[in-house]
């Protein structure tokens, strides 16, 4: 296991190192100079220059990345170039909502999905598979924000039942502040849902068609307890996968949401961040978000281990 654990690690260092250069290439090379957005229009190349060696652009592009790779590790993010401010306390402030929102979404995600993909697959080929087959595609053809708009229609225009966007902050309140994360952890949980849910209905399926489970059968165990007990441990793994996967997705793929719902997260400092040439917090925040892609993969991987040992030895 250890073995198994470490060989993970030193794949995610590799990827987190590659992953860096990438982020820092492709963000250099988009067109427009911050310092010269920042001036404006009418600065002379003189005060250009000037603020590009305030903001530590005048380095070369291997220094550059080597003083922002270095930060990264030290924890240091740098400054950002709009709000003058240190990164890591923009970050600190957003992720306060956008983790809580990704994990809300993530919880709703699987209390839907589990159940439903149980009955789809104990319900195999009936009328109640087929339902939940063709609401669980549907959730899937439907983007999210689309979704998003309708709850925002339904729910906060014409039932008032909570607000259509903004987030009044933790400080007033568990009670308020998810009441705003509701409607955007629902948009984000549908479509996740209804992925999970097919993941879970086909890895049981397979599953139940094992020789072991016709054993347990023959021995007197009904469907439902061959499905509870033997089926559901052995068809965890691709849904732990997909789990996983969602859990990134959410923290990472949330940017649209948090525009539609005036969401202060993560998603949206990006979006303010390519809008103004932030290039400091766009690179920093994006290579945060790979570092949780790539940390959640790590544990999975581990869960994986756990749940079947026979992964050990690969």
């Amino acid at each position: 296991m250890l073995r198994f654990a470490l060989t993970r690690f030193v794949s995610l260092t590799l990827s987190l190192i590659a992953a860096s250069l990438v982020i820092f290439l492709v963000i250099e090379v988009i067109p427009g100079d911050p310092a010269a957005y920042m001036l404006g229009l009418n600065a002379t190349p003189e005060a250009v220059t000037a603020l590009r060696d305030t903001l530590g652009l005048n380095g070369t592009l291997a220094e550059r990345y080597l003083n922002w790779a270095g930060g990264l590790l030290r924890g240091d993010f740098g400054q950002s170039y709009s709000y003058r401010v240190p990164v890591a306390e923009l970050v600190f402030e957003r992720l306060w909502v956008s983790l809580p929102l990704a994990i809300y979404a993530l919880a709703l995600s699987t209390l839907i999905a589990f159940p439903v993909g149980l009955i789809a697959a104990a319900r195999r080929g009936g009328v109640t598979d087929y339902g939940i087959m063709g609401v669980t595609q549907l959730g899937i053809a439907v983007p999210n924000f689309w979704f998003a708009m309708l709850l925002v229609l339904v729910f906060a225009i014409n039932l008032r039942w909570f607000s259509a966007g903004g987030f009044p902050g933790w400080q007033d309140g568990l009670l308020p502040g998810f009441k705003a994360l509701t409607l955007p952890a629902v948009a984000l949980a549908l479509p996740q849902a209804s992925i999970l849910a097919r993941v879970m209905r086909s890895a049981l399926i397979e599953t139940l068609g094992q020789d072991y489970i016709r054993t347990a059968r023959a021995k007197g165990l009904s469907q439902r307890q061959a499905l509870t007990r033997h089926a559901l441990r052995n068809a965890l793994i691709p849904v732990l996968t997909i789990i996983g996967l969602q859990f990134s997705f959410l923290i990472a793929g949330a940017i649209i949401i948090e525009n539609v719902f005036f969401l202060p997260g993560l998603g949206r400092l990006i979006f303010q961040g390519i809008t103004q040439r932030d290039l400091i917090v766009v690179e920093s925040v994006v290579m945060l978000l790979v570092f949780a892609v790539i940390s959640v993969t790590f544990l999975v991987d581990i869960a994986y281990a756990a749940v079947d040992p026979r992964l050990r030895r690969r």
